[in-house]
């Protein structure tokens, strides 16, 4: 088997709906890092010295590659990261080796069959 890591970079508020919808796709579990913060083109703003944004969460996902694709599609569609800008960014990375996923390839073996 040959894997993707899936990195998903989202507002906290839209984690539980970026990780329903991997899962509605195939992905088999996540690891989640809370309170990661980050800055796009825009600088944020401040009031009295204090930060207005919002907190995010780095979602990751080891997943088959033939599911990546569908995988990272919803992912971008229930995080609204195209409609929302500033919502969140999910990117693919090549896996070259993958160990502790084996009590998992049963039900991604069964998966990626039904989908070939």
């Amino acid at each position: 088997m040959h894997f993707k890591l899936i990195i998903v970079f989202v507002d906290d508020n839209k984690t539980d709906d970026v990780l329903a919808a991997a899962r509605n796709m195939g992905a088999t579990g996540a690891t989640i890092i809370n309170n990661a913060r980050g800055e796009g083109i825009q600088k944020k703003k401040t009031f009295l010295g204090l930060n207005l944004e919002t907190q995010r969460d780095v979602v990751m996902f080891l997943v088959e590659q033939h599911l990546c694709r569908k995988i990272i599609e919803e992912i971008a569609r229930a995080g609204r990261f195209d409609e929302e800008p500033g919502s969140g960014i999910a990117l693919q990375i090549d896996v070259e080796d993958a160990i502790g996923v084996l009590h998992q390839a049963k039900e991604i073996t069964t998966v990626i069959e039904e989908e070939l």
